[in-house]
C-alpha cells in the first residue's frame, strides 16, 4: 500500500508539474510510464479526474507496467536483474523526448519544467514520456537513453 502511495504522488506531482499553461502543449502526445499498478480506487480516481484536466490541453497516456516481484530481503544483484526486466517493457513504450524521475534527476519548478517540455516540442519533438520507477528506482540503461532526468525532492 505504501508503494501505491508513493507512486501515486509521483504521478500527481508530474501530473501538476505539466499542467502549467497548457497552451504548448495542445499536439503534444504526453506518455507517463509508471512500475507498479495503483490498487486503491482513491488513488485510480484521483489518476482519473488528473487524466481527464490534462485531455483539454495534450494527448494523454498512461501505461503501468508490472513491477517484477523480489524476494523479502532482496540482493542488490536481484534489485539489478528486476530493474532490468521492468526496463526491458519501459523501453517498448518510450517514444519522443524521454525524462526518467530519478533521484539523481535534477530539481525544477513547474515553470522550469513546462518550460523543458516545451522546448522539446519546439525543436520538433511530438512525444514527451515521462518514466516512474518502482520503489528501487530505475534501471540504468533506461538512465542512460533519457534525455532529462528530473528529481521530485532530495527525500
Amino acid at each position: 500500500m505504501l508503494q501505491s502511495k508513493k507512486l501515486y504522488k509521483k504521478i500527481k506531482d508530474a501530473f501538476n508539474s505539466v499542467f502549467f499553461t497548457g497552451e504548448f502543449l495542445l499536439m503534444m502526445n504526453i506518455n507517463i510510464i509508471a512500475v507498479g499498478k495503483l490498487k486503491e480506487k482513491y488513488l485510480s480516481d484521483a489518476c482519473a479526474e488528473y487524466s481527464k484536466r490534462l485531455k483539454a490541453f495534450c494527448n494523454l497516456k498512461i501505461y503501468e507496467v508490472n513491477e517484477c516481484r523480489l524476494p523479502e530481503n532482496p540482493s542488490e544483484k536481484d534489485i539489478i536483474k528486476c530493474l532490468e526486466h521492468e526496463a526491458a517493457d519501459i523501453m517498448k513504450l518510450c517514444k519522443g523526448y524521454l525524462i526518467s524521475m530519478c533521484i539523481e534527476g535534477r530539481q525544477l519548478s513547474s515553470v522550469k519544467f513546462s518550460e523543458k517540455i516545451e522546448n522539446a516540442g519546439v525543436s520538433g519533438t511530438s512525444t514527451v514520456s515521462i518514466v516512474i520507477g518502482s520503489s528501487h528506482g530505475i534501471a540504468d540503461s533506461v538512465k542512460q537513453i533519457s534525455d532529462f532526468k528530473l528529481s521530485m525532492s532530495e527525500m
